[in-house]
């Protein structure tokens, strides 16, 4: 018998007749079921084509970031420039230290190395057409990376020893592309004769790209080629690390207190509304909050790390106290009355049972409410975080910035260079945000308990 028939018959054993079943819309709602399944794999795919684009676009501007234009050059140290007096093996080094930052050798050092570089590509220090040119291949901070070379190793006064130098940024843009060759040299930063020595250069081995370790370990600068993220790396870990210790615990009190413990009423129902519209608050009006309570109130310094953990704690409150709510109220109420059957107070109840049970959740909203105040710059721009910091904060106290606000400063830049600093350092957030949820994961699957 067909689907599509049913059988009928009367009760003396008349022959059975065939009467076809209504369709009640079923192809109908299983067209219209297939029809939703397509725009969901649509609505996907379309989600994860614009995903794709984006880190390609992150990821192919920003990979060389990661790589330096590097130039190795021979140079003599002479000891009468360097260190006439020896101060070099003077019990206090800080005599060195002064002698190498006195204004006569800081003057010596950038014709040190110029004069090495133009030996190299045998230019003549006086013909003034090319040794301009040449002079502008090297970093305008060579000289000070010399510097510190020697102060690092003072060994290196009184021979001869191959050091490397960074390219100016125009040059290592140049030699990854980002120059082209075919344009006009009336209009191209980096010109004929340029060109010409940098092919000298690397036919002589002299010109390398290497492993860019001055991203993570240099300081801010306008030169592309010199500047790095430490400042900003060591001012948002110690900006999450006061979030860490004022968020989390004033976050799960707030939240154990208002699940477990106060009465039920139009005040605390006022406190979760509250509460809950804050979570959807712009960040920037936490920038205006702490620019108004804790700069002109409270007289904190600006551009300081202590006002900017301050101001993210205010932003991710919220966050905290929702997570911990959410994972108290997913403890079965079994739990609770189990303890308090056996005799446990309220107290006791929550902190010994419920909490630890809720603890996934709590760890898991903490992380996540880190991670967003990571990458926040609107309320960092409002206190002045965005200030080019070249020297490491000694503490909470003294001027710094974050990695989003570096990121902002770098994008504003005009030198060619910062683009792909700009998306290399949005890599580098990228994976430290991925990390921090990582460790989500992986604490949540660590204390997670089954019932």
């Amino acid at each position: 018998m067909s689907d599509a028939t049913l059988s009928t018959g009367d009760a003396a054993g008349s022959h059975p007749t065939s009467t076809p079943v209504r369709d009640f819309g079923i192809r109908r709602r299983r067209a219209a079921e297939t029809r939703f399944k397509v725009y969901g794999l649509l609505a996907i795919t379309i989600a994860v084509c614009f995903l794709v684009l984006l880190m390609y676009s992150i990821i192919s501007k920003g990979i060389t970031g990661f790589y330096q234009t590097e130039i190795k050059l021979e140079i003599t140290l002479d000891e009468a420039v360097l260190d006439p007096d020896g101060l070099r093996n003077a019990p206090n080094p800080e005599s060195f230290n002064a002698h190498m930052f006195a204004f006569k050798t800081q003057m010596a050092l950038p014709r040190i190395v110029q004069n090495a570089l133009l030996e190299e590509l045998e230019i003549d220090p006086l013909d003034d057409e090319l040794a301009p040119l040449a002079k502008r291949i090297l970093s305008v901070n060579a000289h000070f990376a010399f510097r510190d070379m020697v102060l690092e190793n003072p060994d290196l006064i009184g021979g001869t020893h191959d050091l490397w130098f960074y390219a100016r940024g125009d040059i290592d843009a140049f030699l990854k592309g980002a120059i082209s060759r075919d344009t006009p040299n009336e209009i191209r930063q980096v010109k004929d004769a340029q060109i010409e020595m940098l092919d000298q250069l690397v036919e002589a081995g002299r010109l390398e790209k290497r492993f860019n370790w001055g991203l993570i370990t240099q300081t801010s600068s306008p030169y592309a080629e010199n500047a790095g993220l430490s400042v900003a790396i060591y001012g948002s870990l110690l900006m999450m690390l006061i979030v860490l210790v004022l968020a989390l615990p004033i976050g799960v009190a707030a939240s154990i207190y208002l699940e477990e413990f106060a009465p039920k009423n139009r005040f605390t129902d006022l406190i979760e509304v509250n509460i809950n519209n804050l979570a959807a608050v712009p960040s920037i009006v936490f920038g205006i909050l702490g620019l108004a309570v804790f700069i002109n109130f409270a007289g904190l310094p600006r551009s300081t790390p202590i006002v900017g953990g301050l101001v993210l704690t205010l932003m991710t409150l919220p966050t905290v106290i929702i997570a911990t709510r959410a994972a108290l109220k997913a403890v079965p109420p079994s739990v609770r009355e189990a303890a308090l059957g056996v005799g446990a107070s309220k107290m006791q109840s929550v902190f010994h049972h419920v909490l630890p049970l809720a603890m996934p959740g709590i760890l898991t909203g903490t992380i996540i409410g880190l991670a967003q105040a990571l990458g926040e710059t609107a309320p960092l721009l409002i206190i002045g975080m965005d200030a080019s910091v070249n020297r490491m904060p000694d503490g909470p106290l003294d001027p710094a910035t974050s990695i989003p606000s570096q990121i902002y400063n770098w994008s504003r830049a005009s030198e060619r260079a910062f683009v792909e600093r700009t998306s290399a350092a949005i890599i580098v957030l990228l994976m430290v945000l991925a990390m921090m949820n990582i460790l989500a994961v992986l604490l949540r699957r660590r204390f997670e308990r089954r019932w």
